[in-house]
């Protein structure tokens, strides 16, 4: 059986704990991958939606686990092939 991965509240303890552990020893099954966001955001857009639609985007970000706005811009990103 995988150890569980320790609770970590610094960055300095997450460096010493990667920088020191054997992570094949630990369950990772939950992880997610997480993206971040650097490049600002200096242009905006307005859009009318149906409501249906902007209510199915919504349900779909939030299960994703991210806000809506954030949502729209990665699946722009993704049909238009600039995500990777």
């Amino acid at each position: 059986m995988k150890k569980k991965l320790p609770n970590l509240r610094t960055d300095e303890e997450a460096e010493a704990f990667v920088d020191e552990a054997d992570l094949s020893q630990y369950d990772l099954s939950d992880m997610k991958p997480v993206s971040f966001e650097f490049q600002p955001k200096d242009k905006s857009i307005t859009m009318r939606l149906p409501e249906t639609l902007f209510d199915a985007l919504k349900e779909e970000a939030e299960r994703s686990g991210m806000p809506y706005q954030r949502f729209i811009r990665q699946t722009l990103e993704n049909a238009l092939h600039l995500g990777k």
